[in-house]
């Protein structure tokens, strides 16, 4: 089983809560770009490295839960058991990802594509991927992160088992 991550952008974290408690399918109502597998902390994370020119580290990409709402069930302090069936434990997830990872993402240019990609396509989380295979992917979350700038918008991301 696979993960599936979807990278979109939205005015704000109500919007997204919005479209979640609605009937609405997040990739009709968002701007989207479909990312299998590219998790926003660690694998985004070293593109996002990689575009800054500096080393991966924990932390670099900052991300805050805004779906499911309520407090985390193994969060310090809380006292409820959780079931099984729990949106904590069932997903999706979506998290608010920092500005200044919309900002490094936007900044991508065309010529940056093909050593970005190289160098993302070496990290461990991606072998054995090409990086001719990972080339329209940065592509496309450079362009997005673009809309979401020009529009005062955030990115999120939305993480799917």
């Amino acid at each position: 089983m696979g993960v599936l991550t979807d990278y979109f952008r939205a005015t704000d974290e109500a919007s997204v809560v919005k479209v979640l408690t609605s009937d609405e399918q997040p990739s009709k109502a968002f701007d989207l770009v479909e990312a299998k597998g590219i998790d926003p902390i660690v694998v985004l994370g070293r593109l996002v490295a990689a575009a800054r020119e500096v080393p991966f580290e924990a932390g670099l990409v900052a991300a805050r839960p805004v779906w499911p709402v309520g407090p985390q069930p193994w969060a310090e302090g809380a006292t409820a058991a959780f079931a099984e069936d729990d949106p904590w434990v069932t997903g999706p997830w979506v998290m608010e990802l920092a500005d200044d990872v919309r900002e490094t993402l936007a900044g991508i240019r065309a010529s940056d594509l093909p050593e970005l990609a190289e160098r993302w396509a070496r990290t461990a989380e991606l072998q054995p991927v090409e990086p001719d295979e990972l080339r329209p992917l940065i592509k496309e979350l450079a362009l997005l992160a673009r809309r979401a700038r020009t529009a005062r918008q955030h990115l999120y991301c939305r993480v799917c088992v």
